[in-house]
């Protein structure tokens, strides 16, 4: 079963609740609905949505929203073989108040420790972490013990093979100081080939927010697809040898939430697929644009086809 894998994700899962009414303040909010969320779980939804046989590494709480994780998780076709039980911490929920909708505030219930951020040796998949064709490691799977030094076991073991991708993920929340953050994220850009991050991000890991040197610095560091979000200027790629600026997708935004999952999800899956960095950028930018033009996250990965005839029609 393993062998079949072709990504493994590792890192944040969550419950994310959806206020109804668009616009209003938590406060005034009557009604929510659930969706699954989580950055490394989010990715792995979108790739499975495009037909790639992914799984998590993550941990939840022993609790109805746990269960639910596990459930949500299959139905998308993604294998919860690899989530693991926190018996003492509860699985976060996360409020997202849809005001304003492009960037909507998020309201994290992680306390006093996320169960993701609890992996351990023996909870990882070690044949699989050697084995898979993508592993896909977040700035976030570093913020806390145990997790920190587990995703670091895991990155050696690793040993950059196949594609080895590093989302930045930098969330404030998650750091008492961004001084603290830099050199664990940082640390993991010597055991990575795909940095893939936003402008605010790369300041954190590589102490510049301009997209051209960022991707200089990244590429010092031996990796081989550097790939910059720069949100209303598109998105520069840059390898060793050539550099892509791809414009944005225009859209309506209704919720500027899982837009970069969904992009990371289509990164993964062009990756796979073997692709030229041109048309991966423009794939995953049609891919961010449908899920910020829709409501919640895992549920919002779009399909191959969509993508495609976003992609397509942004290329006349």
């Amino acid at each position: 079963m393993t062998a079949e894998v072709e990504i493994l994700t590792v890192g944040r899962v969550g419950v994310d609740l959806y206020p109804r009414e668009s616009g209003v303040p938590l406060a005034a909010v009557d009604t929510f609905a659930k969706s699954l969320g989580g950055t490394a779980t989010n990715v792995a939804v979108a790739a499975a949505r495009l037909g790639r046989r992914s799984a998590v590494l993550t941990k939840v709480g022993r609790d109805g929203f746990g269960d639910y994780v596990r459930t949500a998780l299959e139905n998308f076709g993604v294998t919860a073989r690899y989530v693991g039980t926190a018996p003492n911490l509860q699985t976060p929920v996360v409020f997202c108040a849809l005001d304003p909708p492009e960037d909507p505030p998020l309201l994290f219930y992680r306390a006093p420790l996320a169960p993701d951020l609890t992996l351990e040796s023996r909870d990882v998949p070690w044949d699989l972490v050697e084995r898979v064709p993508l592993l896909w490691v977040t700035g976030t799977g570093v913020s806390a013990e145990s997790s920190r030094s587990t995703q670091r076991a895991v990155l050696r073991h690793r040993g950059r093979r196949g594609h080895t991708v590093l989302d930045l993920d930098y969330r404030p929340m998650f750091w008492p100081d961004p001084a603290l953050a830099r050199p664990e994220i940082a640390w993991m850009l010597d055991h990575v080939t795909v940095v893939v991050g936003n402008r605010a991000e790369t300041e954190v890991a590589v102490g510049t927010a301009d997209p051209d040197t960022a991707a200089d610095r990244l590429l010092a560091r031996g990796i081989g697809l550097a790939v910059i979000k720069r949100g209303a200027d598109g998105v520069l790629l840059a390898t060793p040898d050539r550099r892509w600026s791809i414009p944005p997708c225009p859209v309506r935004v209704v919720c500027g939430l899982g837009a970069g999952d969904g992009f990371g999800g289509a990164l993964a899956h062009g990756l796979l697929s073997g692709w030229d960095p041109e048309r991966i950028a423009a794939y995953a930018n049609a891919a961010g644009a449908l899920v910020a033009a829709r409501l919640a996250c895992a549920d919002a990965m779009p399909t191959h086809a969509e993508i495609e005839a976003v992609a397509t029609r942004m290329s006349r």
